[in-house]
């Protein structure tokens, strides 16, 4: 039997998931250091015997205060909620970020939000936690207000590897740097995109290449270029192999970055239908050819890579 999870859009939660253990953050991606997170949560709940819930915001703040930020996120919202479904959780507090709550300051933050309308018992937040109006709240400052709420903070130092703290931040960072197996490595997953695919100007179909096109929408931009891929199509739990081109296309002279994913022995109409593309490696960069023939002999070469086992 599938366990129900309750999703809210504001802070109304039902009396039966107050007092409860709470995650806060943007999780966006859901790292190594979110998962040691989320599991020592996990494990308060066991021992505790009581509802564990996330607290997350949409869009990401540092997205909001920066409308030219178009390319941010490591995962949308629903890969995110997907993950957060993984480690037991009860509900999840999806809360939009505006700008009037932008404007609430940190003490109503914790008076009005954790102490009256969630009634926290424990709150779960990584050290650099910051929260309320210009981001005048903190964890100490959480800390010090836990006997007058009647809430504990757990509250865990960042994770290391190699003196660099994994963060979301560094995360894009490698994806920027064509650095994907680290990337995925912190991820503990593939990295991964979910969009619609959308009809094109059908040139890999006119090269003998057809390709799915799935527009990037919020998503980092990872390093430009070719990259073997696993694609699952909706409600399908086995994957497809394949190979993709994450770029602007210069041979075409195209202006708008694009991810084009061709199934390798695959035939069928896509369009309009959802699909999942995992990186799981980094070929070669995205580069300008002199003609169609000269592209059409790279992809040859690229195809042969993607196809080795991964």
């Amino acid at each position: 039997m599938v366990k129900k999870i309750k999703l809210y859009n504001n802070f109304k939660i039902s009396k039966s998931h107050q007092r409860s253990i709470l995650l806060i953050g943007n999780f966006d991606g859901l790292h190594l250091g979110h998962q040691k997170l989320f599991k020592l949560a996990k494990q308060y709940k066991k021992k505790k015997k009581i509802k564990l819930g996330v607290v997350t915001f949409d869009p990401i703040p540092k997205m909001f205060f920066n409308k030219n930020l178009k390319n941010y996120r490591i995962s949308n919202l629903n890969q995110k909620i997907r993950y957060f479904k993984s480690y037991d959780v009860d509900f999840i507090i999806v809360k939009k970020f505006d700008k009037q709550f932008s404007k609430i300051k940190c003490f109503n933050f914790i008076e009005q939000i954790l102490y009256k309308k969630l009634n926290a018992k424990y709150i779960f937040v990584s050290n650099n936690f910051r929260f309320g109006n210009k981001r005048e709240g903190n964890v100490k400052l959480l800390k010090s207000l836990e006997k007058k709420y009647q809430y504990k903070v757990i509250e865990l130092e960042p994770l290391k590897k190699k003196n660099k703290i994994i963060s979301s931040t560094l995360i894009r960072k490698l994806l920027s740097n064509g650095n994907l197996n680290k990337a995925n490595k912190y991820l503990n997953r593939k990295w991964s995109i979910e969009g619609v695919v959308q009809k094109g100007r059908m040139m890999g179909k006119k090269i003998g290449f057809p390709t799915c096109n799935i527009e990037l929408q919020k998503y980092v931009i990872a390093k430009t270029g070719v990259y073997g891929v696993r694609v699952y199509l909706e409600n399908r739990k086995t994957f497809l192999r394949g190979i993709a081109n994450l770029g602007y296309r210069p041979t075409f002279n195209q202006k708008k970055i694009l991810l084009e994913v061709n199934i390798f022995n695959f035939s069928g109409n896509l369009y309009n239908k959802k699909l999942r593309v995992d990186f799981v490696k980094f070929i070669r960069k995205e580069k300008k050819f002199k003609g169609i023939d000269q592209l059409r002999s790279q992809i040859k070469l690229d195809l042969k890579v993607a196809k080795q086992k991964n």
